[in-house]
C-alpha cells in the first residue's frame, strides 16, 4: 500500500463533503498525515443560476463559502487534527487538480453524489476527468446510503430537494 503523507480533503459542506471530510480525517489520523482542506466556490453554478446569483451580493456568497471552510477546519480541530485551509473561486476540477499538484499531495479525498445520466448530461458534468488531471491517488467516499438516498439516487438533480448533512 502506498504511503499517504499529505492528504487533500475537498469540502463544500454538502452531505457528500461531510463524508469526504469524515473519512479523510479518519485516514489522516491513522496515517499521521499532513492535512489540507480545499473549499471551492464553483463559478459554473453562477453561470447556470445567473438569475438567482445576480440578485445576491458576491461578497455575501464568498463569505458564506469561506464560513463552510472554517466549519470544516473546526470539525477537524475537534478531532485533534491540525489542517491548513484553502479557499478558491473557480471550477472545482481545475482547482482540485491545481492544488493537488502544487501541494504535492499523495491522496485526494472527495465525496460522490449519486446522479442519473440525464442529470450529468444536463449539468455538463465531467467528474471522471479529475483522475486524468492528477498524478496521485483519489479516494471517492460514498457514505452510508439510507433508504431515502436510494430513492433519490435514481432521480435527476433538477427539482431534487436538498438532503440534510450527516453529523461529523
Amino acid at each position: 500500500m502506498p504511503t499517504f503523507n499529505r492528504i487533500l480533503l475537498c469540502y463544500d459542506g454538502t452531505r457528500e463533503g461531510q463524508h469526504a471530510l469524515k473519512d479523510g480525517a479518519s485516514l489522516a489520523q491513522e496515517l499521521k498525515a499532513e492535512v489540507h482542506v480545499l473549499s471551492v466556490l464553483n463559478t459554473s453554478v453562477w453561470v447556470q443560476g445567473a438569475d438567482i446569483t445576480s440578485a445576491m451580493p458576491v461578497d455575501l456568497i464568498t463569505e458564506s463559502a469561506k464560513s463552510v471552510l472554517e466549519e470544516g477546519l473546526k470539525k477537524l480541530t475537534a478531532r485533534g487534527i491540525w489542517a491548513t485551509g484553502h479557499f478558491v473561486v473557480g471550477d472545482p476540477l481545475d482547482q482540485i487538480a491545481s492544488f493537488a499538484n502544487d501541494l504535492k499531495v499523495d491522496l485526494i479525498v472527495v465525496g460522490h453524489r449519486h446522479t442519473s445520466r440525464l442529470a450529468r448530461w444536463w449539468g455538463g458534468r465531467n467528474d471522471g476527468l479529475l483522475l486524468d488531471r492528477v498524478s496521485c491517488s483519489v479516494l471517492v467516499t460514498m457514505g452510508p446510503q439510507t433508504s431515502a438516498d436510494a430513492v433519490v439516487a435514481g432521480t435527476s438533480e433538477v427539482g431534487e430537494k436538498a438532503r440534510p448533512a450527516e453529523h461529523f
